[in-house]
C-alpha cells in the first residue's frame, strides 16, 4: 500500500478549528467502587426521585446512576403488580412419575386426579393437553 495514501487517509486535520471542551464532570469519591444498597435505601431513593423535578440532578447529588434509579423504580412497580395478583389454587406443574417399564425412555406417566396417563414421544401436543384438561375437569 502506498505510504502517502495511508498518511492522507489518517490525516484528521480538515481545517475546522477545535471546539472548546464542554462540561466536564468529575466523579465523586465513591466512583469505581460498587456499593451495596439495602431495600430501605432503595425505596427511600425511589420515593425521593419521584418527588424530584430533575432526576439527573437528583442522581448527581447522591452520586448514583440514573439508570440504576429507573431500574429500582421498575422493579418496585413489578413487585407491586405481582402482590396484587390472586394466589393460584391449581398447581403450576403436573407431577411426573418415571416408570421402570422397558419403554419408560419412550414415554412418561402423568397422574391427574388418581388417573395415570402414559404419554409417548410421538403423541400430539394438542391431544395430550385435551386429555389432561379433561382429567382435571373430571377430578374437580
Amino acid at each position: 500500500m502506498d505510504e502517502t495514501r495511508l498518511t492522507t487517509a489518517l490525516d484528521t486535520n480538515i481545517g475546522v478549528p477545535l471546539k472548546p471542551g464542554g462540561r466536564v464532570e468529575v466523579l465523586g469519591r465513591l466512583s469505581g467502587r460498587r456499593r451495596v444498597w439495602t431495600l430501605e435505601q432503595k425505596l427511600e431513593l425511589v420515593a425521593e426521585m419521584e418527588r424530584s423535578d430533575n432526576v439527573a440532578a437528583f442522581a448527581r447529588e447522591r452520586e448514583i446512576s440514573t439508570a440504576l434509579l429507573y431500574t429500582w423504580r421498575r422493579e418496585l412497580r413489578y413487585a407491586m403488580e405481582a402482590a396484587k395478583l390472586p394466589p393460584r389454587d391449581e398447581p403450576m406443574f403436573v407431577p411426573v412419575v418415571g416408570g421402570s417399564q422397558p419403554n419408560s425412555s419412550d414415554s412418561i406417566e402423568v397422574e391427574v386426579g388418581g388417573a395415570v396417563v402414559r404419554i409417548s414421544q410421538a403423541a400430539r401436543a394438542d391431544l395430550v393437553v385435551a386429555i389432561i384438561q379433561a382429567l382435571q375437569a373430571g377430578a374437580a
